[in-house]
């Protein structure tokens, strides 16, 4: 089968970053399932993975957090899935990646694919989905069918691919939006997702939020750096939460948060397939969730660009514009 790969961690403009390959065609066993890929989606995570580094594999590693596709094969174990069915998903960090014609996943942790969009459009939203979803939901306790309405939430990255779906996740619970951008087709794009109010993050964000009559706001998602902890301090509520998705080296002063009690939390959405925790089929469910709520049109896809076909050229392209870091949703790359 096809796929795209790398033995050399090298940077982007290199030729050789990407392989186009001819590997095996897997079997599925046990939970997994075999799924033909149609389309890819490339989150930041992938270009973190192949980060230039002194390392050399003897075996072309192939990566790919994002895809949707039809099921091909099922193991013995399987119950939610058959062939034929359409799914989407993000894949187990600690696998093989979806940068391939044919990919293993577990059925737990993989979604039916909405109806009402193309495999590119739903390639653009399984890993940012759980990480918002499982965000707001599992780590700040938002009550997902609208018992917290009408409450404050700070997306700080808004135009990003976890900010893009965050923003409609969370005006889906009810709650009023303050996203950041910081470039005008940044801002439209937020606006457009359905963000009450846009703040600039290379302002002062206290002083810009405060202008809007609003001096603390009750949750916190922090979804491109901690450069902007000691600003997200100030402006949680007293005993309300702030989350995280990245990182983790820098300096994090306590202080505040404890005057406040206010919580802090991380969010990895591999650490239910990483750690293979007793309830890993929650993604299932979630992604499932999701998918009613686009084929009702309460949310949108969030692809930005398009490309094709599958290979190692559009793959380095894909990853050279997220590694600008001025990429709005998410770029999709589809068909072998």
């Amino acid at each position: 089968m096809k796929a795209v790969g790398f033995t050399h961690y090298l940077p982007v403009e290199d030729a050789n970053a990407f392989l186009d390959l001819e590997v095996d065609k897997p079997e599925p066993k046990g939970h997994d399932i075999l799924v033909a890929v149609k389309a890819v989606a490339v989150n930041p995570v992938d270009t973190k993975v192949r980060a230039p580094k002194d390392k050399v594999e003897d075996q072309a590693r192939i990566i790919g957090y994002d895809a949707s596709g039809v099921v091909e094969a099922v193991g013995s174990e399987v119950t939610l899935f058959k062939p034929g069915d359409e799914v989407y998903y993000a894949g187990d960090i600690t696998r093989s990646g979806t940068n391939a014609e044919f990919h293993l996943v577990d059925e737990r942790i993989v979604g039916r694919r909405p109806a009402s969009l193309s495999h590119a459009e739903a390639a653009a939203l399984p890993l940012t989905t759980i990480t918002a979803y499982e965000a707001f939901f599992d780590r700040l306790g938002i009550d997902r069918d609208g018992a917290d309405s009408g409450q404050s939430i700070l997306i700080i990255g808004a135009g990003g691919g976890v900010g893009s779906i965050g923003i409609q996740l969370a005006k889906q619970a009810g709650l009023k939006v303050l996203a950041t951008a910081s470039r005008p087709e940044t801002s439209a794009w937020v606006q457009e997702l359905g963000a009450d109010h846009v703040v600039n993050h290379r302002e002062d964000m206290v002083a810009q939020i405060r202008a809007l009559g609003i001096q603390h706001v009750d949750h916190i998602a922090i979804f491109n750096d901690m450069r902007h902890w000691e600003t997200a301090v100030e402006l949680i509520r007293p005993q309300g939460g702030i989350v995280s998705i990245d990182d983790t080296d820098l300096p994090m002063p306590m202080g505040g948060m404890k005057m406040k009690a206010a919580s802090f939390h991380w969010e990895f959405m591999f650490a239910r397939s990483m750690h293979q925790t007793h309830d890993m089929v929650e993604q299932h469910k979630l992604l499932s969730y999701v998918a009613d709520q686009i084929d009702a049109g309460k949310i949108k896809t969030t692809v930005s660009k398009r490309m094709s076909p599958i290979n190692a050229t559009n793959m380095r392209e894909a990853h050279r514009l997220v590694e600008t870091g001025q990429a709005k949703g998410k770029i999709v790359v589809e068909g072998f």
